[in-house]
């Protein structure tokens, strides 16, 4: 299996140090950065993830990742690693497209961790495009067998009806959570942000919270058993329905 690739950015020479011995000790490949502009300097290195300190002199960690995100539309995964660690900086950790947010002083082996977990969520945006070609087609003989009906493997979607079935056994839904579940199977690997949902599925209707959606998606998830893994939530950009993670379980 081909090593992923990590970025260290801190302007701690010692942390640095640490969390690249650390790292290379759980088997990946380890850069380091001084500042947010010698790391912006090596993204064209295609990194697997970035650790990325906040307070920095000159370009601060947020700023860098709104570059990252917002100017050059680049998805790499971001870890806050920080010792700003109250929720007003968590969440705009979050908002500037933040995958995980660990605060200093942390354990290596539950930065290790984070950083596993962060990559295996996002492997799967990495499909090279003859894996998408070949997934899409996957998707094709699974998808749409019937007239008015989306089926994956033991998993199936009547649009007509509204009616859900797994392994030969009907689903409740709320009528909220089939119209989530519709629009994201309905186009698998496509992402679809917390705003695109609400617009989607509660319309017009006021005093509605981004919270409520992930309220929804958790519900859903648990309903419909291992096909549950099939939605997943790509921090900082919303969610997307991926077939392959079922088979996973």
């Amino acid at each position: 299996m081909e090593q992923k690739k990590i970025l260290v950015v801190d302007d701690e020479e010692d942390l640095c140090e640490i969390l690249q011995f650390n790292l290379k000790s759980a088997g990946y490949l380890v850069d380091v950065a001084y500042s947010a502009e010698e790391a912006f300097a090596r993204l064209k290195n295609n990194y697997d993830l970035l650790l990325l300190d906040v307070m920095m002199g000159g370009i601060s960690g947020f700023r860098l990742a709104e570059l990252i995100r917002v100017e050059y539309n680049n998805t790499v995964p971001i870890i806050f690693i920080t010792a700003r660690d109250n929720v007003a900086d968590k969440l705009k950790g979050f908002n500037v497209g933040a995958d995980d947010y660990i605060a200093k002083p942390f354990s290596i082996k539950e930065v290790i961790a984070r950083v596993q977990a962060v990559l295996s969520r996002t492997a799967f945006y990495k499909k090279t495009e003859q894996e998408k070609i070949e997934y899409e087609k996957r998707v094709a003989q699974q998808n749409h067998s019937e007239q008015g009906i989306i089926s994956f493997q033991d998993f199936s979607i009547n649009v007509s009806n509204k009616q859900i079935t797994l392994f030969g056994e009907g689903v409740k839904l709320t009528k909220k959570e089939f119209e989530i579940l519709f629009m994201l199977a309905n186009s698998p690997l496509k992402i679809f942000s917390r705003a695109n949902i609400l617009d989607a599925v509660w319309r017009n209707e006021a005093y509605v919270l981004d919270r409520t959606v992930d309220v929804h998606i958790a519900r859903l998830r648990k309903k419909i058993g291992r096909f549950g893994s099939c939605i997943v939530n790509r921090s900082g950009y919303g969610y997307c329905f991926d077939i392959d993670e079922a088979d996973k379980d």
